[in-house]
């Protein structure tokens, strides 16, 4: 991973005061978060309100130790810096050691819990290869380009609003990819039992961690460690890696046991931009075979208020919105260079794209899909990273890299 911006002093260091522009982000973000709480809970009850918290608590989390995807496998592929890869197995090793024995046993406290298991085929590599290029083209995944939007990064939001275009255009088109063979779903705790099955997931974070740290030692003659001797403060940031990894690993747990399913983001992306589509007579996207589904049927006829998924990704932003404010760091440019701008839009067609053809962004498809130990979720990490080496090597023709690779480690890296 990469360090953080040096020119700026970190605030609640002793030495700095936060400016007012910054205290005005901190009350907004606090009273909207704890407003809209208080609001959720009235009128549906605890578990949706926790919900909204949950996912305040993964943008908070995301955006003090710019942990991500997107720049992790790029600062690997570009310079064998692995410290942010190594965090995400630490995170995938504490998820399954919560997941496995969740799912089996069923419930969680009472409440009925599953997976996310889903077919591994076709169009979920090549959906996850078009989603890889994307994150290099749009600066983020369906997580970072929700996190560094709540934090101000101007293109991060047009990576977002034509990342919800790509996702409701593949939901139009679904017909097109339906016929590509595929697995069914395959569970690897139920077709190896669980103990094996978690003791061979292990073991292969083990090694991945392993092999890239041994190349970073070789290239570097030093490995990043993922927990510092002196971590920053906890409110302003920045984190350590690790602490972001477990924090994720133990918020898409509690979304497990509330929710009653791992954490997820696309399938948002599709219902808003459909219900856009019919308010503006577009299409009728009730009839679009997408929407057909068991599982999405009451997704356009339910309230937003009452979507889940749509509460977490607001409360996301609002959570990086917040740990912006109280880094000090929340300073939108509104400046985007040609380049940049069609990158941005070129990316999030993708990304949307791509998230709907692979089931899902590396969250719900490899992160949750892994942590549920479906092999859809290791067939779209294989699928993704050679999209991603490719997405690296176009970065250039739309001036995403203008400074020299010593200069570029300076800045964060994003999911």
């Amino acid at each position: 991973m990469t360090s953080r911006p040096a020119s700026q002093p970190l605030p609640g260091a002793g030495s700095t005061v936060l400016p007012q522009p910054q205290r005005v982000v901190i009350v907004l973000a606090v009273a909207a978060l704890l407003g809209m709480a208080g609001h959720i809970f009235t009128d549906t009850g605890w578990r949706l309100a926790t919900l909204w918290l949950i996912g305040a608590g993964l943008g908070f989390a995301l955006y003090h130790a710019a942990f991500g995807f997107t720049g992790a496998y790029r600062v690997l592929i570009t310079r064998g810096k692995s410290a942010s890869v190594r965090a995400q197995m630490l995170m995938l090793a504490v998820a399954v050691l919560i997941f496995f024995p969740a799912i089996e046993a069923g419930s969680v406290f009472g409440n009925p819990v599953r997976g996310f298991v889903f077919p591994a085929g076709w169009e979920v590599a090549i959906g996850a290869f078009l989603f890889g290029i994307g994150m290099q083209l749009g600066g983020g995944c369906a997580s970072g380009t929700l996190y560094t939007s709540g934090g101000g990064d101007t293109r991060s939001m047009i990576t977002l609003f034509f990342f919800i275009v790509g996702m409701t255009i593949g939901a139009w088109d679904i017909e097109r990819w339906e016929a590509l063979p595929a697995l069914p779903p395959i569970s690897l705790p139920e077709t190896l039992g669980m103990w094996p099955a978690l003791a061979l997931q292990l073991a292969l974070f083990a090694a991945i961690a392993f092999a890239v740290a041994r190349r970073e030692r070789r290239l570097h003659g030093h490995v990043e460690p993922i927990f510092t001797r002196h971590p920053r403060n906890f409110l302003t940031g920045p984190w350590p890696f690790a602490w972001a990894a477990l924090a994720l690993a133990l918020l898409n747990a509690a979304t497990l046991v509330v929710a009653g399913r791992p954490w997820a983001i696309t399938q948002s992306f599709a219902t808003w931009g459909s219900l856009v589509v019919d308010h503006l007579h577009i299409d009728d996207p009730f009839f679009w075979v997408y929407w057909d589904e068991p599982t999405r049927v009451d997704l356009l006829h339910r309230p937003l208020m009452l979507d889940a998924m749509t509460l977490m990704n607001v409360s996301l932003v609002l959570g990086a919105f917040l740990a912006a404010g109280l880094a000090g760091r929340f300073r939108p440019g509104w400046r985007i260079g040609i380049g940049p701008l069609a990158a941005a839009i070129i990316g999030g067609l993708l990304l949307g794209y791509g998230a709907r053809m692979a089931l899902g962004c590396n969250i719900s498809a490899f992160f949750s899909g892994v942590a549920s130990g479906s092999l859809h979720g290791w067939i779209w990490i294989i699928a993704a990273l050679p999209g991603t080496w490719l997405g690296t090597k176009l970065r250039p023709l739309f001036a995403l890299d203008p400074k020299s690779s010593e200069e570029s480690h300076k800045t964060p890296i994003r999911m």
